[in-house]
């Protein structure tokens, strides 16, 4: 059995914010631009690849990161 693929978003750090809201330094919204980019960069490398399957890709990695997000929301008083 394989372990599954890991997804950036899951290694992007995210704080909560003092009013309860999800929270990304900007390095981290850098690191993830960078690896779509690169992401990007390995499908036109692929013949078997194209920007349907790069959007599918960065849709997974938005599903992700918004799971994340909605885990990470508190409610302020």
């Amino acid at each position: 059995m394989t372990a599954p693929t890991a997804h950036a978003a899951d290694r992007l750090p995210m704080v909560t914010a003092s009013n309860g809201q999800p929270f990304m330094p900007c390095e981290a919204v850098l690191a993830l631009l960078r690896a779509v980019a690169e992401s990007c960069r390995n499908f036109a490398d692929d013949p078997d690849c194209d920007l349907h399957t790069a959007g599918a890709a960065i849709d997974i990695e938005a599903d992700v990161l918004e799971t994340r997000a909605i885990a990470s929301t508190r409610e302020t008083p």
